[in-house]
């Protein structure tokens, strides 16, 4: 994984050109519903902003952290924070937290650990975390609007998260996790040619890096992408594959996620 300053350099740039995209949108844009959840873009960017303010809670301490973590068990806690911010006043909200949370990130110990909700996490870690949630979650306002969206190397960390969350994609499903653990050969952004695991001709995954960790963020169904997948494990893996925390999701259905 790349190291602290790198990702929090990414998360930046990821929240600033989802931003300047977020700018172009039209008033009524903002509470049409996407094919995520029905979420419109002010429920996207309102759980963005939400969760970038309890990253910064959690980086000022325990305290601060337990604070709202109590309270987010209260009903219309988050929409409370939020106050009724919608379209661009949401948006400009929420650049400035991601702002404050990648300035403070930025000056800490890559050892440190933040509390979250379940097990504490490395910073490198959840700054990660933060990158895949920002770029995944954009896809539902990119593709409620019909754009495509230029990608960069930065979801290599992404991509780096969905290999780690093999085994405990299965874990969390409580079935056994098959072996071996499959070859992954991706193709980057900038043509670079991304590997892990032992090679293997019979159980893989090849293609293209964006489409991979829009399959692990579960943005898109394995149907609805063109990986080559070959081997039982593999196969198991990308029907399911979550590299997020939480209880067990399932991918959307095939066709379900795209362009509108």
């Amino acid at each position: 994984m790349a190291d602290l300053a790198e990702i929090v350099a990414d998360l930046r740039a990821e929240g600033d050109q989802l931003y300047k995209f977020l700018l172009t949108l039209d008033d009524e844009d903002w509470s049409k519903e996407t094919k995520f959840k029905s979420w419109t873009p002010n429920d996207v960017v309102g759980h963005l902003h939400f969760f970038d303010y309890v990253g910064v809670e959690s980086h000022k301490g325990e305290e601060a952290f337990g604070a709202v973590a109590a309270k987010l068990g209260q009903k219309g806690y988050i929409e409370e924070y939020l106050d009724g911010a919608t379209g661009k006043v949401l948006a400009e909200r929420w650049i400035k937290m991601l702002h404050e949370m990648c300035d403070r990130f930025s000056t800490s110990e890559a050892s440190r650990r933040l509390k979250w909700f379940g097990p504490d996490m490395g910073i490198s870690m959840f700054t990660t975390a933060r990158l895949m949630e920002t770029w995944s979650h954009s896809w539902a306002i990119y593709d409620l609007k019909g754009e495509g969206r230029e990608q960069f190397d930065r979801i290599k960390s992404i991509a780096t998260i969905g290999v780690k969350t093999y085994g405990w994609t299965f874990v969390n499903r409580k079935v056994e996790v098959p072996e071996p653990k499959p070859y992954i050969e991706i193709k980057a952004p900038s043509g670079e040619i991304w590997t892990w695991n032992e090679p293997q001709a019979d159980n893989k995954i090849t293609g293209d890096a964006v489409e991979f960790c829009q399959v692990v963020s579960q943005v898109r169904n394995i149907a609805d992408v063109n990986l080559e997948v070959v081997g039982g494990p593999a196969n198991q893996w990308m029907e399911v594959a979550q590299c997020f925390a939480g209880p067990p999701n399932d991918p959307p259905e095939p066709g379900s996620r795209g362009l509108s």
